[in-house]
């Protein structure tokens, strides 16, 4: 196993053979493997994966504390203009922390659709307006600029913020972004919360237990609850989810939450990307399934004649 932080340099490897797997990009899948060399040399597979990217809120900053203004940015971000823009098309709309299709996973919560009158309404019941002219929503003679961060080595992050960027601009608010060196990133922005925003994913667990990112109690430095979010009542669901075997019982835990979720918006969930794994054709045994093609890795194999490493004591 190799650690190559940028994507563009893992493709060049995999292309000159000093690797055998990874992740692609929507345009590596659709547009750089699309030729013969990557036809004959490897398989490509595509499927929901069990992932979301979202836009986070430090809940500490009182830009964020009004429930309306996070309601109000959801519906100025298209989702769908983010998916076929910068996703080619290879992805889902997310609008909770569950992978669609799967058994904890709520389909009827409140959707954000993109509208622009929805979102100036709501900001200004909250508060916020342009004063003095200037194209920039105030508040208190506050103007509504905040930043957004994400991490370097993610094209698609640094995409989805600046498609993010110019529809905020649309009704008033006005975001600055800044991509971080990885290690930075989390030691010196998100473990100490000195950040507005960040677009950021998590991985979606087989098992739907959330409580380490959700839970109140787990807001402290270098834990993953980060934005700070705070609700009784998730906690309480939360705690009496992961306390059962019931699986109606998890359902109707995991149902609430997410109403609770979709009302609050203390993240905007933007999507559920697409894997898209390539594997050199060397490898045989691969069968995809809707977990993807991970779960049987054990009965993967090389045949003997193609076999280019081999194993050492």
């Amino acid at each position: 196993m190799r650690i190559i932080p940028d994507m563009a340099t893992m493709f060049l490897e995999l292309r000159a053979g000093g690797i055998d797997r990874m992740g692609l990009t929507p345009l590596q899948f659709t547009r750089q493997t699309d030729n013969n060399l990557f036809r004959k040399n490897f398989n490509k597979y595509r499927y929901l994966s069990f992932s979301y990217t979202y836009l986070g809120y430090n809940l500490k900053n009182p830009i964020f504390a009004d429930k309306r203004v996070r309601q109000a940015i959801s519906h100025m971000i298209n989702k769908e203009e983010i998916i076929e823009g910068v996703l080619l098309g290879l992805g889902q709309v997310a609008t909770g922390p569950y992978k669609p299709g799967t058994w904890a996973h709520n389909a009827n919560v409140n959707n954000y659709p993109y509208d622009p009158q929805k979102a100036k309404g709501l900001l200004t019941e909250a508060g916020w307006r342009d004063s003095n002219g200037d194209g920039i929503m105030e508040k208190d003679g506050r103007p509504f600029i905040f930043e957004i961060i994400t991490n370097q080595g993610n094209e698609v992050r640094a995409k989805c913020a600046e498609i993010i960027q110019r529809r905020l601009a649309e009704v008033g608010i006005r975001v600055k972004i800044r991509v971080i060196e990885w290690a930075a990133f989390v030691n010196d922005f998100i473990n100490k919360r000195k950040f507005d925003a960040t677009i950021l994913g998590w991985t979606i667990p087989l098992d739907p237990d959330i409580y380490d990112v959700w839970h109140s109690s787990k807001t402290a430095p270098e834990e993953l609850n980060f934005i700070s979010y705070n609700n009784s009542e998730v906690d309480e669901l939360l705690e009496k989810g992961r306390s059962t075997f019931d699986q109606k019982e998890r359902k109707r835990c995991y149902d609430r939450i997410q109403e609770i979720m979709a009302e609050e918006q203390p993240y905007t969930f933007l999507y559920v990307p697409d894997a898209l794994p390539i594997i050199n054709a060397r490898f045989r045994g691969v069968k995809p399934a809707p977990l993807g093609i991970g779960y049987n890795f054990i009965k993967w194999y090389v045949p003997k004649e193609e076999q280019k490493l081999v194993m050492t004591r």
